[in-house]
């Protein structure tokens, strides 16, 4: 399985990060998720019809020099995809992936939250599997990525507020303005009553350990709204869940004092992306329930092998195996019907 991931990676990065001028290249975190869970014998016949969508990847205009000026500027993508590649050749992963974070999550809403997804699923597999050529390669397209989209959340700062997730989630508005673009509703966050507040409604962790209790607690919750709201946008909401659950994949591998800045980051994603792509109401009937098996739970999501199935699959299953909540194991399937 891991040479199957390996030879995954080496075909899908001669791609670019993204591709039809701003969709995010799931290739790499499909893959990823498909081996993770026993499905690497399909990997790639997958890629086989999903690399066909794909464009070159981007050539570079110039060395990064002033990381800051050139953070959010997609023309840059090039330039940063060749200095993470550099950077990750000449350094450990863990100091380039511990310098890098602190800059790069208060841009989380990058490429629709894909840049911090993408970076979760690589350190993951460098975390758990072991390093590879193939694997630091991918950490360094992932953190380009991000860079080159970094885009922060209106409003978003240090938690403030006292509620627990399930509150803070429910006190999320909705903006009223439900079209275009990411970009163009997160603009909008700015004039939604109450948005302030709840950008900031979390309570803040009290340690390195509650840090991680409370964002497994989002993917739980942000898991079980998707069964409620999901019909509003099925495809954009999957990333309420996936976003935190790429916070918690990586919180490992950083220093503990970044816990905290982490989960405010990644309940502001999820906060925002709940406020501009939930429905406004509830669905009207709960449901239908799925397997209760997990490993069918996946097996299901990759057959009908949608990208952002397969990504919901993997991130609940890891709510499920915390909580032992069946309940989120029915959103694939819902993404599915969905989608």
């Amino acid at each position: 399985m891991d040479d199957i991931l390996d030879e995954a990676y080496h075909r899908l990065h001669r791609t670019g990060p993204e591709f039809e001028g701003w969709l995010s290249n799931h290739g790499p975190m499909a893959a990823e998720a498909l081996v993770r869970h026993g499905q690497g014998a399909g990997v790639h016949r997958w890629l086989d019809g999903y690399l066909r969508r794909l464009d070159e990847l981007p050539r570079g205009l110039r060395p990064i020099d002033d990381w800051r000026a050139a953070l959010g500027d997609p023309k840059r993508t090039g330039d940063w995809l060749h200095h993470f590649d550099r950077d990750l050749r000449e350094r450990p992963w863990r100091d380039v992936l511990g310098e890098w974070w602190p800059r790069l999550l208060p841009g989380i809403a990058a490429g629709a939250t894909h840049g911090v997804i993408r970076v979760g699923h690589a350190v993951r597999v460098l975390r758990v599997d072991g390093e590879t050529p193939e694997r630091r390669t991918e950490l360094g397209q992932a953190l380009g990525y991000w860079a080159a989209r970094w885009q922060p959340v209106p409003g978003a700062g240090p938690l403030t507020g006292r509620s627990d997730v399930a509150s803070a989630l429910a006190g999320v508005p909705r903006i009223a303005e439900r079209t275009g673009g990411i970009r163009e509703r997160l603009g909008r966050l700015t004039g939604v009553p109450g948005w302030p507040g709840a950008v900031t409604a979390l309570r803040a962790p009290a340690d390195p350990e509650e840090a991680a209790r409370t964002l497994g607690e989002m993917v739980h919750r942000a898991a079980l709204d998707y069964l409620r709201f999901g019909h509003g946008e099925p495809v954009m909401l999957v990333h309420a869940v996936t976003a935190p659950t790429a916070v918690l994949r990586t919180l490992p591998a950083l220093d503990p004092a970044l816990r905290a800045p982490s989960v405010a980051a990644a309940w502001s994603a999820t906060a925002a992306v709940t406020s501009v792509y939930a429905a406004p109401t509830p669905a009207a009937s709960a449901p239908v329930g799925g397997s209760a098996d997990p490993d069918e739970v996946f097996a299901r999501a990759a057959r009908h092998g949608d990208e952002h199935v397969v990504k919901l699959a993997d991130a609940v299953l890891e709510a499920y195996a915390t909580t032992g909540d069946q309940r989120v194991l029915a959103a694939p399937a819902h993404a599915g019907r969905l989608i």
